[in-house]
């Protein structure tokens, strides 16, 4: 069930119905309808919107045979998957729009990792609006219609109401890409301080959700200017004004979006640049130690060969002089290797 103020609405009454609302024209609506009655209104009632769960039988059924639709809304009303587009048919507009909900029903904020994309399947004409979600999904943007309507501060009209659907899916975008800026703002400073594939991991993640977002907020713009340009003859000049603020908005979060992708490339690259030059420089590290225990390994192996003439076999002193010539020559070593910037 979708987060809401169980006080005031409720959900999910009938099986793969969420709601269905009988709007008043005057910013609330006049009741709370059932399935029965949903069959038996008339366009002359008022403007009805009903919301259905897009995977129920039940929602399948009534799609089907009682909603009276074009056998090609029907079936992309029905489809499992699809990218946000709007085709007219008649009077009416078949719009498919994706959402982010950022609150899960319990009203806690998730990680952007966890937020989904939702399809939203739209019908709406002059009298009736007919919304589709799959079951398990949360739109954070109807329920907040929805409660205006229960405080009579609600849409009027069916081309209201689908301006105030498109800017409240808009608005959901902004606290999910603060969320990913400030992940990478975060990333910025882990880069050169913290574990490199812990950052690595983190950047992955980040950059595949900025393409994912990205690969659909594109077409819904698309599609949301097309409703502005449409000639439907129940939008109002003032519901193309209020899609062109929101398409308008859609496109600086396009660019944000843009922005961030563009700044986990960077810091990708910083990453690798980094990972790089700790290499080199443990390399180097080894090639010091390496060089700085060369002379006693030759001078342990020249002497510990087991052939006659070795010098120094039954003098007492031998010993002390092999361990002073091998510190002599070690700190020479160290000495030129600071020299040359090795260590």
């Amino acid at each position: 069930m979708e987060a809401t103020d169980t006080s005031t609405v409720s959900y999910g009454i009938e099986p793969g119905l969420r709601f269905a609302s009988l709007l008043d024209g005057h910013g609330g609506c006049k009741r709370q309808l059932t399935m029965e009655e949903v069959c038996a209104w008339k366009p002359g009632e008022g403007v009805i919107w009903l919301h259905l769960e897009r995977d129920h039988p039940a929602t399948a059924d009534w799609i089907a045979h009682k909603s009276g639709l074009d056998p090609f809304v029907i079936e992309a009303l029905l489809e499992e998957e699809s990218r946000p587009r709007v085709e007219p048919v008649g009077d009416g507009l078949l719009i498919i729009l994706r959402s982010v909900c950022a609150t899960s029903p319990d009203g806690v904020t998730q990680k952007p990792a966890d937020i989904d994309l939702v399809p939203l399947h739209l019908w709406i004409d002059t009298d009736r609006i007919i919304s589709l979600r799959d079951s398990g999904h949360y739109i954070t943007a109807l329920r907040d219609i929805r409660l205006s309507l229960e405080k009579k501060k609600g849409p009027q009209r069916s081309g209201d109401l689908l301006a105030l659907i498109g800017d409240k899916l808009v608005r959901d975008l902004e606290p999910v890409l603060d969320a990913m800026d400030e992940e990478v703002d975060e990333l910025d400073e882990l880069i050169f301080h913290g574990e490199a594939g812990e950052v690595r991991g983190r950047l992955k993640l980040l950059r595949r959700r900025a393409v994912q977002l990205r690969r659909y907020l594109a077409p819904q713009r698309d599609a949301l200017n097309r409703i502005e340009h449409d000639d439907a003859p129940w939008l109002a000049e003032r519901d193309k004004l209020r899609m062109r603020e929101v398409i308008d908005k859609l496109m600086r979060y396009i660019e944000y979006l843009d922005a961030i992708r563009d700044r986990t490339s960077i810091l990708h690259d910083d990453l690798s640049t980094v990972i790089s030059e700790r290499i080199a420089r443990n390399s180097n590290r080894l090639a010091a130690l390496a060089a700085l225990l060369l002379p006693p390994s030759v001078v342990a192996g020249l002497f510990g060969m087991n052939v006659g003439g070795i010098p120094g076999v039954n003098d007492t002193w031998a010993f002390i002089v092999i361990v002073a010539f091998v510190t002599i020559t070690s700190i020479a070593t160290l000495w030129v290797l600071k020299r040359i910037n090795w260590l």
